[in-house]
């Protein structure tokens, strides 16, 4: 189609003018354009769904680092992708690090936390807001919200 449109030809070896046969595919290119898009749409802000890493769990005291890799796998069985920030840094460091790579969700564990089986959850984007809540019912949270809108339950 596009030969014809631009009027395009080519002298052959036998002296005549030939169209071309144009063999065309741009998927890279129209593939980094949508996502470059796509970023700049969000502001690097993915919605959870669309998120590379959905959740950091990151710990207070290296004593939490075992139930943070826990959890870690435990979030993994449930389809979401985390990964556990173990370094030793103050917490305040690790907050404003995963905030800054647009990490959606930042799981935050103490011994405490370790010793009850629960987590405190901060969204990024909420007002330095986070809600201590059993594991189980922060993977429920994240699994929900971790579904294309058009798949989920109630949709």
């Amino acid at each position: 189609m596009l030969p014809e449109r631009l009027d395009a030809t080519y002298i052959g070896e036998d002296g005549q003018k030939h169209r071309p046969i144009m063999l065309h595919r741009a998927i890279l290119g129209s593939f980094e354009r949508f996502l470059g898009i796509l970023i700049e749409h969000h502001a690097g802000k993915f919605p959870l769904w669309l998120a590379p890493v959905q959740a950091v769990v990151a710990t207070i005291v290296s004593d939490a680092d075992d139930y943070a890799r826990d959890i870690v796998a435990r979030l993994a069985r449930a389809g979401l992708r985390a990964e556990a920030d173990t370094a030793n840094a103050k917490i305040n460091a690790k907050v404003r690090e995963h905030m800054l790579a647009k990490v959606p969700y930042l799981l935050v564990v103490g011994k405490r936390e370790a010793d009850d089986g629960t987590v405190a959850v901060r969204q990024l984007g909420a007002e330095d807001t986070q809600k201590v809540m059993p594991l189980d019912a922060a993977i429920a949270l994240l699994t929900l919200e971790a579904t294309p809108p058009d798949l989920r339950p109630d949709a």
